[in-house]
């Protein structure tokens, strides 16, 4: 965010001062038709809204868990072969089917009536509707798919369509398959059901999540604007995001699959951003009132300042979110584009609405100060437009600032330091609570079976043919089987349709879950191996995180440089500097690695249970949550970074001295700044209730994210290295100077001429 009217000020150099008319900027033309008839906009706004709610209705049974693998990777076309040439895919659904008594012919899944009503419910499930294939134990036998002291067994269904579409199938087959069958005893997991299970959870946790962050929200806003109806107004536009946001999210699920977990974190963010960007301009024009102009004025003076800064400020998170687009995961570029759209339609419900509804409210904006009673018998003054706390903290900063920003930077590498020893995994069915019948389940499967599916690799040789090939075929499987971290090997032929090489499957069972290392360098080494004439493609868990992991390694500078690029781009317009951006990115850098060691000290080492509820610590943390939380945390930051080095700037430009502009800077931004911070902590870290293990961990990240900004970076560590600096902060050769002076006088024209 950046200041009401600083954008103006920026535009200012030492030569201009003085020289000419400030600049003028058209009002458009639904600010102008708000203060003719302020009431339309606002009766336009609650249809639009009614609207978009019924339009949001049903986004969330198009919502659907998947996308965290790369496209376009060996194990991602080892799957396709798999599914289309082999119908061994990866299961969508898993039935753990339990039996009456113990191991042998009178009782457990050997005996003759488990083995009737196990051939009865696997028939029942492969003639259901969106059903594409079927693996059941009682109908192949595979060792595989019975428990290791023979009470249990799997069923094991591919069902037809993307994820959503197998979600749906899963929705509607599971409540009828699980519970008692005769002898029998039925759970269900598998991706499928964990994503019908996740939708429901984070749907209820969105709702307990608003509930929590609502109150707290007005709580915080009636405290820092001491008036009830000045708190109402950014709650209201934070409410309209919510609403519009949904409805986003519903139009974008017909051109992507969008995450289930996406409508929890974007409606989070949007409240947030909305909150912020509604309280910025509440704040801005009860300054214009002070300032003794007339309610009229003081609109369309808010409204064309602090308007242009509310869509800076989007474009800042909309930017930073695009560095995800680059990245080969669905999950992110959905995420992304969800971001983005949410980011823009939260400032634009901000400078469309705000404006009509405060001139409709006028004076009447600081009525009901609810804690009025509380100042009884003493004098009450209108609040300071700068805050005597900051002024004093921003002195005491700039009077010794090799210490406190030392001091400052070692606090902040400390608290990173957890993350030097991440280790990187992909979601699974512990994201859900323990009580939750997919991770229940699951949990029964990895304890009770030898051979976990998500231990299991298969090696398809596409080319092969097991008559002609069977000698090369028995030499590789001996191979394989020497290895080490190999616990078992099996072979799995189809015959190909169409005349086509029937090739082979090869199911290795592996020793480790696939997160390991030796998981991963298991998969490394069957690559490597020599095998029969043909390609030879190795799928399974680990192979597809592993393979994740090199195709986001192999577009993650690209994606930093996108965000680097931008935010230096939107800092140098603002400033002329080519110093300051490069500061920003570095601090910037430095900041986020706070929230990136919270999560592994947290979550991956497992240390904030007692804080933030029950999760399961797997050892490992999503790779896709730094991603996430980079490109939307750094994002909040440039808006704290704008604010502050706007008003910097505007005081460096008037008087020439540079810690004075540092202390009026801190000073005139830092009430504001942690306000607003706040305000998106409270309601990003309401996912912290959650019960899904992702949404706890993005919560935390985030909001700690945005309060140790706004804090220590913005309080102590920038104005800091801001005195040290001295003039060298406003450097810039002569033709990029010129280049900038260009860049403003396009951006903002000048009027009188």
């Amino acid at each position: 965010m950046t200041p009401p009217g600083d954008l103006d000020a920026a535009a200012l150099t030492p030569g201009s001062l003085g020289a000419g008319a400030p600049p003028r900027h058209r009002a458009p033309a639904a600010g102008r038709l708000g203060r003719a008839r302020p009431w339309l906009v606002p009766a336009a706004a609650a249809l639009l809204t009614l609207l978009l709610a019924a339009v949001g209705a049903g986004t969330s049974g198009r919502l659907a868990n998947g996308g965290y693998f790369a496209s376009g990777t060996e194990s991602a076309r080892a799957d396709r072969l798999l599914a289309d040439r082999f119908g061994a895919g990866a299961p969508d659904l898993v039935l753990l089917v339990r039996a009456e008594g113990g191991e042998g012919a009178e009782g457990g899944v050997d005996s003759e009536r488990a083995r009737e009503e196990g051939l009865r419910l696997t028939r029942r499930l492969a003639e259901s509707a969106g059903v594409a294939s079927v693996r059941s134990y009682w109908t192949g036998e595979e060792a595989g798919l019975r428990a290791e002291d023979g009470t249990a067994a799997l069923i094991t269904a591919d069902l037809a369509g993307a994820d959503r579409d197998a979600a749906r199938t899963a929705e509607r087959l599971v409540p009828g398959l699980t519970g008692g069958h005769g002898t029998l005893t039925v759970s269900a997991t598998g991706p499928a059901w964990v994503s019908v299970e996740a939708k429901r959870y984070s749907g209820a946790d969105l709702v307990r999540a608003e509930l929590v962050a609502a109150p707290l929200t007005l709580l915080l806003l009636v405290l820092a604007l001491r008036s009830l109806v000045a708190a109402l107004v950014p709650l209201l536009i934070g409410a309209v995001s919510v609403v519009g946001t949904i409805a986003l999210l519903r139009l974008l699920t017909y051109a992507m699959p969008v995450s289930v977990f996406a409508m929890n974190l974007t409606s989070a963010l949007g409240f947030g951003l909305a909150v912020d960007y509604g309280l910025f301009l509440v704040t801005r024009y009860r300054e214009e009132l002070r300032a003794g102009h007339p309610v009229e004025d003081a609109v369309r003076r808010t409204a064309r300042r602090a308007g242009r800064t509310v869509l800076v400020s989007a474009c800042a998170v909309a930017l930073s979110m695009s560095a995800l687009l680059v990245l080969p995961l669905p999950f992110l570029r959905s995420m992304a584009c969800a971001g983005m759209a949410v980011a823009l339609f939260s400032a634009a419900a901000a400078t469309l609405l705000v404006p009509p509804v405060l001139a409709l409210l006028g004076t009447r904006i600081d009525r009901w100060d609810p804690l009025r009673a509380l100042r009884r018998g003493r004098t009450v003054r209108p609040p300071r437009p700068d805050s005597p706390f900051w002024r004093r903290v921003a002195r005491t900063v700039t009077g010794r600032p090799l210490w406190f920003g030392g001091v400052c930077a070692a606090v902040l590498l400390l608290m990173a330091s957890p993350f030097a020893h991440v280790r990187f995994g992909l979601s699974d069915d512990r994201v859900l609570p323990t009580g939750s019948e997919a991770h229940r389940t699951a949990d029964a499967i990895r304890a009770g079976f030898a051979a976990p599916a998500d231990r299991t690799l298969a090696i398809v040789l596409p080319d092969v043919d097991p008559v002609r090939d069977a000698a090369a075929l028995w030499a590789y499987e001996r191979d394989v089987s020497d290895q080490r971290s190999v616990r078992s090997v099996g072979w799995a032929r189809s015959e190909a349709a169409g005349g086509a090489s029937p090739g082979a499957v090869l199911l290795v069972s592996g020793a480790r879950e696939p997160q390991t290392k030796a998981a991963q360098d298991l998969v490394r080494t069957l690559r490597a191996l020599p095998g029969p004439p043909g390609e030879h493609l190795v799928t399974g868990r680990a192979a597809l995180l592993a393979d994740t992991k090199d195709a986001v390694r192999a577009r993650l500078p690209l994606a930093a440089g996108i965000a680097a690029a931008t935010t230096w781009a939107m800092l140098f317009v603002l400033t002329g500097s080519v110093v300051l951006p490069l500061k920003a990115l570095l601090i910037g850098a430095l900041s986020l690695g706070t929230s990136f060691g919270a999560m592994v000290f947290g979550f991956q080492d497992g240390h904030l249970r007692p804080v933030v509820g029950d999760f399961t610590a797997t050892g490992t943390v999503d790779m896709t949550m730094p991603l996430l939380l980079f490109a939307i945390a750094f994002g909040l930051a440039i808006d704290y970074e704008i604010f502050l080095l706007s008003r910097v700037r505007e005081h460096y430009l008037l008087t020439g001295d540079n810690r004075g502009a540092v202390v009026e800077g801190v000073a005139r931004t830092g009430r504001l700044v942690t306000t607003g911070a706040l305000a998106v902590a409270v309601v990003t870290g309401a996912l912290v209730t959650s019960g899904v293990t992702q949404l706890k961990l993005l919560g935390t990240g985030l909001a700690t994210a945005v309060l140790v900004d706004a804090v220590l970076v913005r309080g102590v560590l920038v104005p800091a290295y801001l005195t040290v600096a001295g003039r060298l902060n406003w450097w810039a050769p002569r033709w990029v100077a010129r280049l900038h002076g260009w860049l403003r006088a396009w951006l903002a024209p000048e009027r009188g001429r």
